[in-house]
């Protein structure tokens, strides 16, 4: 039977990272490891407070359960004993990577799924003054970028980064920044500016609106989906949704979605928190059968694990499996 052990790690950002909600200088990450005899799994989350998460609630989740983990509990037994997303995405990729260490298998393997190949992420513009946005897309030699906005000026700053970046695809994430007032007037101006997709341009309490309105842009949904449970309120008002293992519970979830997505015509986007190449490594598996990847946490660190997985510009490759899988 596995030995649990459980650690919060914070991980510095180079500088630092602004969205609508605020700003933070620091990755804070929970660490769920499960070891049987020589062998060992990894899992990663990130305690997110928008969801009412935080790093002491996810560990004493985990440890309050630990009897029955180190008993045998397996992947399908986990949402029935933590209720925290995070606590569970931690605890079911643990487990995944920590079968594929003990049966000598690929997690791509056990998943059924082909070998995982190479796939191009978008890389992140934090929220700022136009010309401070304009200047860091300017800087970046990478062909997508997702861009942090969620103020009434967003036009302002769609301009000056568009002639910044005349040739560069663009997409943009509002982070529930806007309302019913401007959202008409803020997706014309993405449409103006070609920007090809937005995420959560409402907040998730009052996005009806999206079914009464002309959608010039995709829309998809971030914090108004998390799993399977969410899915069906999404019709009519979202055009793609956004999948992260922290908001599924993990990847046999995020899977699930994955093909519950896909079945009810959403485009996928698999997307992360801030946060180490651990994380990153289960959610590429979701990245194969998405349209559009936003996993550059790695990227916007300090320093990542190593071994981490292997960035080159843009693309991202399988992760090695001395890290996860």
């Amino acid at each position: 039977m596995p030995q649990l052990s459980i650690r919060h790690e914070s991980w510095p950002i180079a500088g630092s990272f602004t969205i609508a909600r605020g700003a933070k200088t620091v990755a804070d990450v929970v660490v769920v490891t499960l070891t049987e005899h020589s062998h060992t799994g990894r899992g990663e989350c990130v305690p997110y407070a928008r969801y009412g998460e935080t790093v002491p609630a996810v560990i004493a989740e985990i440890e309050a359960a630990r009897s029955v983990i180190e008993a045998g509990l397996d992947r399908q037994g986990i949402a029935s004993r933590i209720s925290l997303k995070a606590a569970r995405n931690a605890l079911d990729c643990a487990m995944w990577d920590l079968e594929a260490k003990r049966t000598d298998n690929s997690v791509w393997q056990l998943a059924g799924m082909t070998r995982p190949v190479p796939r191009e992420t978008a890389f992140t513009i934090s929220l700022g003054p136009p010309e401070v946005m304009a200047g860091q897309a300017a800087l970046q030699d990478r062909n997508l970028l997702k861009l942090k906005l969620g103020r009434d000026d967003d036009a302002v700053r769609l301009q000056a980064i568009r002639a910044a970046v005349p040739a560069k695809r663009l997409i943009v994430d509002a982070n529930e920044g806007w309302n019913s007032t401007n959202i008409e007037a803020m997706l014309a101006a993405c449409a103006a500016a070609g920007v090809e997709l937005v995420e959560q341009p409402l907040p998730a309490a009052d996005d009806a609106v999206l079914a009464k309105i002309a959608h010039p842009v995709t829309i998809c949904a971030d914090e108004s989906v998390h799993g399977l449970e969410s899915l069906a309120g999404l019709a009519g008002k979202y055009d793609a949704i956004n999948i992260k293992l922290d908001k599924t519970g993990g990847l046999t979830a995020a899977l699930d979605l994955v093909r519950a997505g896909e079945a009810n015509g959403f485009q996928l986007m698999v997307g992360c928190m801030l946060a180490t190449s651990l994380s990153m490594a289960p959610a590429f598996l979701v990245a194969q059968r998405a349209q559009y990847v936003d996993l550059d946490g790695p990227l916007l660190l300090h320093n990542d694990r190593s071994p981490g997985i292997r960035y080159d510009g843009a693309m991202m490759f399988e992760p090695p499996p001395e890290l996860w899988g």
